[in-house]
């Protein structure tokens, strides 16, 4: 009896985000760290991705790999940071539902392009440490890309179902937006009806990607530690980046299942402190990983200082 009322509802098509807004005359002082934030992962991330291009020493696959992920960290703070201060500072809180689509999709593809990243840096460990011999057959284009592409189609087909779905919803009961950004389930939450489907997807996307990844790293890494230890300290140096990447790895998990637990005990938390974590878990990964591989990775170290030291003389 009810189907038949649906298409006499209206859905918005226009929405307000209210992210810290209860803050009232301080709202703008949260600009701040997100100003120093984005200057910070903009710089780092540009550097050293400058370094891998500029430097022919550089142009193996895990320095490709690293300056890949450089590229994505520097990419969502590009993608949403301007956004996120011209709502702080100029209440220009407004955004279409066409628009919210469009940024939701860079906001969940960059994770998931940051999760495969990871894989495919744990992958060429493995294949440089376990199977040295024939590791350059490994790391060629034609065989890379049968590692790339399938992981790339994965991640695009689970994004796009879950922006298509989000985008089906019928938005009738409000259009404010409690968050700074267009993510999934900040917006799925205002639909009226159902979106158990929307919630079950975004699930299984969590499952298929983050989880499938994060199995298939600790496996490779599990190995590659397994032939370090019977091999001696022939492969320290290996080992030495391997530990650069799990660095890089637990502060991204770090961060997320903060805001993950953010979410779940959002009754014990003030709004504008949960919003401020689940922010900061998308930004500051892009601030700290140029920084950790810069500091740790020596050949990438001895570039920087060089690079940055003709520039000052």
């Amino acid at each position: 009896m009810m189907e038949p009322l649906k298409e006499n509802i209206s859905s918005h098509q226009y929405f307000i985000f209210s992210g810290f807004s209860e803050l009232g005359a301080l709202k703008s002082f949260i600009s701040i760290p997100f100003l120093i934030l984005f200057f910070v992962s903009l710089f780092a991330n540009s550097l050293l991705i400058y370094v891998v291009i500029s430097q022919r020493s550089l142009h193996s696959p895990m320095y490709i790999l690293i300056s890949c992920l450089s590229f994505v960290d520097m990419c969502l703070p590009l993608i949403l940071i301007p956004n996120l201060l011209l709502n702080i500072l100029f209440n220009a809180s407004g955004i279409s539902l066409s628009s919210c689509l469009v940024q939701m999709f860079f906001v969940h593809f960059s994770g998931t392009c940051q999760s495969t990243l990871l894989l495919w840096m744990a992958l060429d460990r493995y294949f440089a440490i376990c199977r040295p011999l024939s590791y350059h057959d490994h790391m060629s284009l034609p065989r890379f890309l049968q590692f790339v592409i399938p992981l790339l189609v994965r991640d695009v087909v689970m994004i796009v179902t879950v922006v298509i779905l989000a985008g089906k919803v019928l938005y009738c009961f409000s259009n404010v937006i409690n968050h700074c950004v267009c993510e999934h389930m900040a917006l799925v939450e205002l639909g009226c009806g159902s979106t158990a489907i929307n919630s079950l997807v975004g699930l299984l996307g969590v499952f298929l990607v983050t989880v499938f990844d994060f199995l298939c790293i600790t496996a490779s890494y599990i190995i590659i530690f397994r032939s370090v230890m019977r091999s001696g300290k022939s492969s320290a140096k290996a080992l030495h980046t391997c530990v650069t990447h799990i660095i890089v790895i637990v502060i991204s998990l770090t961060f997320v299942l903060t805001a993950f637990l953010s979410y779940r005990i959002r009754n014990s938390l003030p709004n504008a402190g949960r919003l401020s974590v689940s922010i900061l878990y998308l930004f500051l990964p892009s601030c700290f990983n140029p920084i950790i591989y810069g500091i740790r990775t020596t050949e990438i170290r001895k570039h920087i200082w060089r690079t940055l030291s003709s520039r000052t003389l």
